[in-house]
């Protein structure tokens, strides 16, 4: 009963903080003259992938790697396999030039990087954290001076200039509420799980990701539905390359990561980089620079065979 009460509370916490953050992020777009996208993958994507960069710090110190590796590459694969899925069910995309020339690239690039790094020793080392969180500095320096808008994007209504200290109070409460909800979900989850047994890793990969996914389903839905397309989007991809860099890399350099269950060597990581290529194409068919509800159904298809054959 406990559990129910933490996930219930956790998912109310989690759209409340989703609102506000996404509030601060369209005025601080308007303020400082900066496209969506970007705030989406630096702003929303830094305060949504806090709950992965905490939960992966905790489970590394407290001797539990498979459980911050399986977090992380499993919010990866939720983000793009249920979270984008569920966002152009309920609206399509449009994209433009610069997301298939910058975006899904660096995304990719990251990808190969973390996999290349461990796949050979089975270990993040700290030096190999320190490279990570290098390349992530200067992908946002890049994004900051150079990125054009990657999403065709409505310009709604309510696009209103809040003043400063209303854009740090709604950043401030919303990433709060997003951890705050994060936590009292993955408690009530991992609590949950393991009453039945589960083993970290299959903790980590679905239970746990899921979990420390939602902050970006609760934001990218609440962007869509305001049609804040290029937030969401920016968003999700900005989530999945601040994973990888961003929480492995800091993990890392504060301990070493070694891979226990070879699970994840053999088979996590080839889904994670699977359903990371499998964006491009979609977004190029059937129809072109556009995600819709086809694309959506294909990649939660993609996540919902993946969960299956990772948990029988």
């Amino acid at each position: 009963m406990g559990n129910l009460l933490f996930i219930i509370l956790g998912l109310i916490l989690l759209i409340m903080g989703g609102n506000w953050l996404l509030k601060a992020a369209v005025a601080l777009s308007l303020r400082l003259a900066i496209p969506k996208i970007v705030i989406g993958m630096t702003v929303v994507s830094f305060a949504t992938s806090a709950p992965e960069l905490i939960v992966s710090i905790k489970a590394a110190l407290d001797g539990f790697p498979d459980l911050a590796l399986g977090n992380v590459v499993g919010s990866n694969i939720a983000n793009l396999g249920l979270v984008l899925a569920i966002t152009v069910l309920l609206g399509s995309i449009d994209v433009r030039k610069s997301f298939y020339t910058t975006d899904w690239p660096v995304m990719m690039v990251a990808s190969l990087l973390f996999v290349g790094f461990i796949y050979f020793d089975g270990v993040l080392q700290q030096y190999e954290g320190i490279i990570m969180v290098v390349f992530l500095f200067l992908f946002l320096i890049y994004l900051l001076r150079f990125q054009k808008t990657a999403v065709v994007d409505e310009m709604p209504e309510d696009d209103i200039p809040l003043p400063l200290y209303k854009i740090v109070l709604f950043l401030g409460i919303g990433g709060t509420a997003l951890w705050g909800g994060s936590e009292l979900l993955i408690d009530g989850a991992v609590g949950m799980a393991s009453s039945f047994g589960v083993s970290d890793r299959i903790i980590g990969i679905t239970i746990v990701s899921v979990g420390t996914s939602i902050p970006e389903l609760a934001a990218s839905i609440i962007a869509i539905l305001k049609k804040e397309k290029a937030i969401s989007l920016g968003n999700l991809i900005g989530s999945n390359i601040f994973n990888l860099l961003a929480v492995l890399g800091i993990t890392s350099i504060i301990t070493p990561i070694t891979v226990v269950d070879q699970g994840l060597l053999s088979n996590d990581i080839f889904w994670m980089l699977g359903i990371s290529f499998l964006i491009l194409p979609l977004v190029f068919f059937p129809r072109g620079l556009r995600l819709g509800w086809r694309d959506g159904l294909v990649l939660i298809i993609f996540y919902i065979v993946f969960v299956y054959l990772t948990i029988k």
